[in-house]
């Protein structure tokens, strides 16, 4: 039998979007917050020479600046204020989240509730500035350098350009906790998301050019967007995909009333890790490219043999790349699902897994199971991601939309999709509400 949620998702169309004003609102609030976040990456940085620093990008274009300047929207491609992106917040997540699994302190604060993730969101947020202060030092003596792309290099250059990328990144995460709070959800990511797909239309537009005159042929653009719809349908199939493990509920009486066993499902996802395990393994083996392009040639031999056995298309890059991928799948999972917990509460609540016994045997079968999807999850990510390498290698395709960029537009988009979504239930729900109540004052 359909649900009233389901019968009310069926109903959905524009008019329903037309009459729900708060969910405009919050449409209008985020697509103005993230064109400010747009203009904010074509502001650059003081006293950088854009000629030089254009010319010096080419070169480090194929290592891990090429990877941040399509998360920053072309951010480091201008060397804007907005350089250093959303990303160090990203890492300040990652690492408490890790320190949560081996700190006691941080374990109790997760476990207190909405208290508690505010505490963590703190202290997430003095990471972020601890984290994006180390970058911008950084990325302040890389340019100073940098022959002659800083024009007055010294001591005021480096306090002023690290203030300016630290302010950037801060206020990047201010107008995110904004766009959850006052938005559609999903701030973060929806920054990230915006820097990717404004780069898409002049990319499209390259590639279209190059088909013109004569560079790529036309029969290999089609077999691109043919390729890039199926991966699309692909990754929407597979990140929508559940395991879901059957709960009951025993009988219970409350009073002098027999309330009859419910049952429900525990969803475990076929892909619990998300998009972390292709970035951690293109950073990883992007360093080496980044830090010989660097050198401009003058390090030792086994620094060029290495970059050389890990370029891209290489056999050695497409194996490494696909066990990295694996690894960090299994590791992110572990991390954020927590088997014993899990059961734990279910224990407490009075639901168990028909066929297993509540506690301990419970946490093994569902890492049990949890295990084995993992491996589905992570040869996905490894297919998605080998994509755009074979591509770029073999097809001499110089413009491709796939793997870790792919992977986080379609998880965004449909986040959104469901957010939205939900907003629009919630104002339908409050309609009949309040269609049933003037009809009961009538009567």
């Amino acid at each position: 039998m359909v649900s009233a949620a389901e019968q009310l998702a069926a109903n959905l169309n524009f008019s329903a979007l037309a009459k729900a004003e708060e969910l405009k609102k919050r449409i209008w609030f985020t697509v103005g917050a993230l064109l400010v976040y747009r203009l904010g990456t074509y502001i650059p940085l003081p006293g950088i020479d854009p000629a030089a620093w254009e010319q010096l990008f080419q070169t480090q274009s194929g290592g891990i600046l090429g990877m941040f300047n399509m998360f920053s929207g072309g951010g480091i491609h201008r060397m804007a204020i907005f350089a250093l992106n959303i990303m160090p917040y990203i890492s300040a997540s990652i690492i408490v989240q890790l320190l949560t699994t081996v700190s006691p302190t941080l374990e109790a604060l997760k476990k207190e509730g909405e208290q508690g993730r505010k505490i963590m969101n703190q202290y997430t947020r003095y990471l972020t500035v601890v984290l994006a202060a180390f970058q911008s030092y950084g990325i302040a003596v890389g340019l100073q350098g940098s022959g002659n792309v800083v024009a007055n290099p010294g001591l005021f250059f480096l306090i002023s350009t690290t203030i300016t990328l630290t302010g950037g990144t801060m206020f990047l995460m201010w107008l995110g906790e904004q766009i959850t709070a006052r938005g559609i959800g999903n701030g973060i990511s929806l920054i990230i998301l915006s820097g990717i797909v404004a780069e898409l239309p002049s990319a499209i537009a390259g590639t279209l050019e190059l088909g013109r005159q004569g560079a790529i042929s036309t029969g290999l653009i089609l077999v691109i967007i043919v390729m890039a719809v199926a991966v699309i349908a692909f990754i929407v199939f597979m990140e929508r995909a559940q395991r879901r493990l059957l709960i009951q509920y025993p009988k219970r009486q409350v009073g002098n009333r027999m309330f009859e066993g419910q049952s429900s499902h525990l969803p475990l996802k076929l892909n619990t890790s998300g998009v972390i395990p292709p970035i951690f393994a293109s950073s990883l083996l992007l360093l080496p490219t980044t830090v010989a392009n660097f050198n401009a040639g003058s390090g030792p031999n086994w620094l060029t043999t290495i970059t050389t056995l890990l370029g891209h298309g290489r056999p050695l890059f497409l194996v490494l790349y696909i066990a990295l991928i694996i690894f960090f799948a299994f590791f992110y999972t572990a991390i954020v699902f927590n088997p014993t917990e899990t059961a734990d509460n279910l224990k407490k609540h009075g639901g168990f897994i028909p066929g297993i016994r509540p506690g301990e045997r419970t946490a093994e079968y569902i890492d049990y199971v949890l295990s084995r999807i993992t491996v589905i999850g992570a040869l996905y990510l490894s297919i998605v991601c080998l994509i755009p390498e074979i591509l770029i290698s073999y097809a001499a395709v110089p413009f491709y939309f796939g793997g870790t960029s792919l992977l986080i537009v379609v998880s965004v988009t449909m986040d959104t999709v469901a957010q939205i979504q939900g907003y629009l239930l919630a104002h339908q729900y409050e309609g009949l509400i309040k269609r049933s109540k003037l009809r009961g004052r009538n009567r």
